[in-house]
């Protein structure tokens, strides 16, 4: 399939799930820590104290992940349904899923600047989606 032959709305709905996947990328370094930490089933919350670091880390950005995908989809969403059709939002659509990775990796690393560089990324991209979908009704 030939992404660049897509329609724009397909886009981003392809975007949408794509970014719903990426909120559960941490979450498979996650389950690694918890393994190595010898996972509890009677109280997986109560474990988090005895997980490394990274793993800590990767629980951040798994819950982040999910506060940043509730401002996303409704963002894409918005786009997909007022229409709207430019390189400016699909742009926006992608480099949110890109920075939205490289957040989680950087977190998980323990970069802070850059992962704090991703999240304004992705923040900007969203707001670029907002902000499209609303010239996009008021022209």
């Amino acid at each position: 399939m030939n992404f660049s032959q897509l329609p724009t709305s397909a886009i981003f709905l392809f975007c949408i799930a794509i970014a719903a996947v990426l909120v559960y990328l941490p979450f498979l370094v996650v389950g690694y820590g918890r393994v190595r930490a010898g996972y509890d089933m009677a109280a997986p919350r109560a474990m988090f104290d005895k997980l490394p670091p990274y793993a800590q880390r990767a629980t951040w950005a798994h819950q982040n992940s999910f506060e940043n995908f509730t401002i996303f989809a409704p963002a894409a969403l918005m786009a997909y349904v007022t229409g709207v059709n430019s390189t400016l939002a699909v742009g926006a659509a992608i480099a949110f899923l890109i920075a939205r990775l490289f957040y989680s990796i950087f977190y998980i690393t323990n970069i802070p600047l850059a992962r704090s560089l991703m999240f304004a990324i992705g923040s900007l991209c969203s707001g670029i989606l907002f902000v499209t979908s609303i010239l996009q009704v008021t022209n």
